[in-house]
């Protein structure tokens, strides 16, 4: 920072030195704080940084801001700019760090090679994910290169599926909170809790009720390990600042016993709350969201109930930036390999016929934006293009005879045909040549039901969908064996390569993690103030789009995970292409190039020299 910047902010905001004390501290009004450096704060609410740590090159000196200005041993406890044994010498008599370090001077290159080695010596994935945790409360720049640098190794780690074990025994790692928890004692003053959170310039929130972690159910209030799994990816793999993410935690109360019972349980110890006080609790909460951040903040919903998932969303798509994860994002993934998938099992999509294991928020989700991008394609009706796809549920096939005991979001797709108990009669049926899973059930891709797609299509497309890995409807191995090397899967879960007659094939993961981080910050780079159903289709169109020759002749239907930081830009971009077309991007006048307007705004991990 400028002498010239300084002395005009310290004339500001006042700034004292203690009587020998060697920190110089700022005395700062936060509210004022935000006010002076709004138009600082980066496009659509801050995708740059205030200070211009990112815009920096590594050799230009900036100054390590937080509450005060970092020095000593407040510098290495400070998890955003600690640098540990890679400050170096003139940085360690500039902050007064001489002896607080050992006399060695590394680099981050160094340190992530160490940590590596380190973290490759764990044989238990959870073990791994608390490291990870550990690093990342430490020194954050560090943490994001390591995530970015090797992220087909670590993505497992701090998201799916070690994820879920970690909610699952969150209450005994819990070191620290990494986000807000926000229970129905905070109820009437919530958006005094959100101000007590440090950072002003938030631009997306990730907020679960942990009713519905993944495939485990009702994790309660150790759910927090979603949000704050999801927002690192929105950082690693779509380049939004650490600072700018927010995790958040709705605590209602949970009906899992086990959790009740346990003595190391964070959370709120009752039932959960439904009904009125539940919607209260949630206006509020969405009210004091955008009271504190704007009506730009994004705000996405993880892992409600199906109950309240749809409902929600429903609710609050009109009047603000929502974006629910598991109905819209898993869709947009999913949809993006069908498209993919074309290439090498042809025709279009609306010559294909889908069946759905699972009727929840994600299978119909995914089913609905079929059915749009159908209608898009062939300027059909969506009423028509959703009979080309078909659902079964706990129940069995979802049909017209059926419809008045349906949940409202499963009645679309009630159609005429006669009841169906069994998935394998169902697959005989309607003889679809998509089959999908999405039940939160695993192994029931029966041997049967796979041999049953295998027996009349020459290349069935399988997708088992859901997490985690112990949930997965089949197995890589058992898709590939039963289907004697034919099908094309792909999971939610990952899977190694599989060896069978000969050949090696490479099975796709269908994550989440390819499109929200390049939607959320295609959203926020272009100022969108509400999410169309059309951008989802402009981020799946684009990932398909990344799938190569040398991919396809893997059985890959996405791209590796390896290159996903151009995949988030490209992603970005088209949804923003998309906003502007639709009038909803508030960013004007509009970048030339999103592709490289994306990239610039993406946040790099690497040291910066604080002299």
């Amino acid at each position: 920072m400028s002498s010239k910047r300084f002395n005009s902010m310290r004339r500001f905001l006042g700034v004292f030195v203690g009587r020998g004390e060697r920190e110089v501290r700022i005395v700062m009004d936060s509210e004022k704080l935000g006010a002076v450096m709004e138009d600082k704060c980066g496009v659509g609410g801050g995708v740059q940084d205030a200070y211009g740590e990112d815009r920096a090159t590594e050799d230009q000196p900036v100054t390590p801001w937080t509450v005060s200005v970092a020095s000593g041993y407040t510098l290495l406890r400070d998890p955003h700019h600690n640098k540990g044994l890679a400050f170096t010498e003139k940085e360690r008599d500039a902050h007064y760090l001489r002896g607080l370090l050992p006399p060695s001077v590394s680099t981050q290159e160094l340190q992530e090679k160490k940590l590596m080695h380190s973290l490759r010596q764990y044989d238990v994935p959870l073990h791994r994910y608390v490291a990870m945790m550990d690093l990342q409360e430490r020194n954050e720049r560090l943490f994001y290169k390591l995530l970015i640098d090797n992220v087909e190794e670590l993505l497992p780690v701090v998201y799916t599926p070690t994820v879920g074990e970690a909610c699952q025994k969150y209450g005994a790692i819990f070191r620290r909170p990494q986000g807000l928890f926000i229970s129905l004692k905070e109820k009437g003053k919530i958006l005094e809790v959100l101000k007590n959170w440090p950072e002003k310039s938030i631009q997306v929130i990730v907020v679960t009720d942990g009713e519905r972690i993944l495939g485990l159910g009702d994790l309660g209030c150790q759910g927090m390990g979603i949000p704050v799994g999801k927002l690192s990816l929105y950082t690693a793999l779509g380049g939004v600042r650490p600072s700018a993410c927010l995790p958040i935690t709705i605590d209602v109360g949970t009906n899992n016993e086990n959790l009740l019972n346990d003595e190391f349980y964070v959370g709120l110890r009752q039932k959960r709350a439904t009904g009125q006080e539940y919607a209260e609790l949630l206006d509020e909460f969405m009210l004091a969201v955008k009271q504190n951040y704007g009506e730009k903040i994004l705000i996405q919903f993880e892992d409600f109930a199906n109950h309240n998932a749809f409902e929600l969303l429903e609710k609050y798509r009109k009047t603000h930036l929502v974006f629910n994860d598991d109905i819209q994002g898993t869709a947009s993934v999913v949809l993006a390999g069908l498209i993919s998938a074309l290439k090498l099992v042809g025709g279009t999509l609306a010559d294909h016929t889908f069946l759905f294991l699972g009727a929840g928020e994600a299978g119909t989700g995914i089913a609905e934006l079929i059915a749009l991008e159908i209608s898009r394609k062939t300027n059909s009706p969506v009423e028509e293009t959703r009979k080309k796809i078909w659902l079964v549920d706990s129940k069995g096939l979802v049909v017209s005879s059926r419809v008045e005991s349906l949940q409202h979001f499963k009645k679309p797709w009630a159609h005429e045909h006669e009841p169906v108990k069994e998935l394998l009669d169902a697959v005989k049926a309607i003889k679809p040549t998509v089959l999908i899973g999405t039940s939160g059930v695993g192994k029931t891709f029966t041997k049967d039901v796979v041999e049953a797609m295998a027996s009349f299509n020459a290349k069935p497309l399988i997708l088992a969908l859901s997490n985690p890995t112990s949930q997965s409807e089949c197995t890589a191995e058992e898709a590939y064996t039963w289907s004697e090397g034919h099908a094309i899967f792909a999971s939610g879960s990952p899977f190694g390569p599989v060896e069978y007659d000969g050949k090696v094939f490479v099975p796709g993961q269908a994550n989440n993690a390819y499109i929200f981080p390049g939607f959320g910050l295609g959203l926020i780079m272009s100022g969108t103030i509400r999410v169309h159903d059309d951008m989802l289709l402009a981020a799946s169109e684009a990932l398909a789009a990344q799938v190569t020759e040398e991919n396809y002749a893997k059985g890959l239907i996405y791209p590796p995970f390896s290159n996903i930081r151009k995949i988030s830009a490209q992603i970005a971009a088209n949804v923003a292409a998309k906003a502007y077309e639709l009038g909803l991007a508030s960013r004007l006048p509009r970048p030339k190039d999103l592709v490289k307007f994306a990239e610039s705004c993406m946040y790099s991990p690497i040291y910066r020299s604080y002299l």
